[in-house]
């Protein structure tokens, strides 16, 4: 398809908020005014979209945003976008603003609409992957996991002097419903004595040796990291079915939850998300539509919306294995 030419794009952040939302919105922003563009801000996703909740952007409203976690943009799940008639609204309350282009910063339920939206309309768009669970293929990273990581290895740190003091086991329940990337480096990087995923079941009686294994070898504490969406239930099941096999033990629970999407966007989300913001301009001036924008082996790519959110994007075998040694 030939580039269309643009005048006023509208950005937007959808679904889950992740910590670097307001550093990719401030590049796209910035990135617009740098090509003489015109930029507005669509406020609640795609309700506010419907609603009509758009606004001329200026300078000012990005000062102060880069450092900021959440989304001054606001977000919302839209159950009207999904049916025809909500998107025949948003369509109309673009059209009335002018507006011929869209940055969509959000998860795969996020670009999943922008897709949908781009073949009934036509409206030239570049998804922005932003969510902590980084379970987009098309990037080696998303928007908010490497802060969501962050933030899950200081709160064990903590738990674990805690632990130690008591000789307690605690299971920690950090988020990833379908995929246990923010399990996996958390436990790496906290060094838990097992991680339990989505993408791979351990057996109760394989933990249980593990635990009687360490304890053997006379460790102070014991922490097991659990994703939400484990095949072998959630922290709470696991800790119950732990305690009925190993009833000396004091077990603790602890659920991380929404505590990892707030916060401060560390250094290394602040650079992606703003390399992406200029990069979803630049593709859209270029012509590149029903893309993601990601980056791999820091670089830029584009990859189709479709391939992005239907692709699996697995848990690399070699971090699962280095986890494993390292529990030992």
């Amino acid at each position: 398809m030939e580039p269309k030419t643009i005048k006023r794009i509208g950005v937007l952040t959808s679904g889950g908020d992740a910590p670097g939302m307001n550093a990719a919105i401030r590049a796209t922003v910035r990135a617009g005014f740098y090509y003489n563009l015109e930029m507005y801000g669509i406020y609640r996703g795609y309700e506010g979209m419907i609603g009509n909740e758009i606004k001329k952007l200026e300078t000012k409203h990005i000062y102060h945003v880069l450092e900021r976690g959440g989304t001054f943009l606001k977000s919302a799940r839209s159950e009207e976008f999904k049916t025809a008639e909500g998107r025949k609204k948003a369509y109309e309350n673009l059209t009335k603003h002018g507006i011929d282009a869209l940055v969509i910063i959000g998860g795969d339920g996020s670009l999943t609409g922008a897709h949908l939206f781009y073949n009934e309309y036509g409206i030239p768009s570049i998804g922005i992957p932003g969510t902590i669970d980084n379970d987009l293929a098309g990037t080696d990273l998303t928007i908010g996991f490497d802060t969501a990581c962050n933030t899950a290895i200081q709160a064990i740190d903590k738990i674990r002097d805690t632990a130690t003091s008591h000789d307690r086991l605690f299971f920690v329940e950090v988020m990833g419903r379908d995929a246990g990337f923010i399990a996996i480096n958390a436990g790496i990087g906290s060094a838990a004595a097992a991680t339990l995923i989505p993408e791979k079941k351990m057996p109760i009686e394989r933990l249980v040796e593990r635990l009687k294994a360490r304890t053997a070898q006379m460790k102070q504490s014991n922490i097991v990291i659990v994703a939400e969406g484990g095949k072998s239930g959630g922290a709470v099941e696991i800790a119950d079915k732990i305690k009925k096999q190993l009833p000396y033990y004091d077990i603790k629970v602890t659920i991380l939850g929404h505590l990892q999407r707030g916060g401060a966007p560390s250094a290394l989300d602040r650079v992606l998300a703003s390399k992406l913001g200029v990069a979803a301009v630049e593709g859209l001036i270029q012509g590149k539509y029903d893309v993601m924008a990601g980056i791999i082996n820091n670089k830029i790519v584009y990859t189709p919306i479709a391939k992005a959110i239907v692709g699996h994007k697995d848990v690399d075998e070699d971090d699962f294995r280095v986890a494993k040694i390292l529990s030992t």
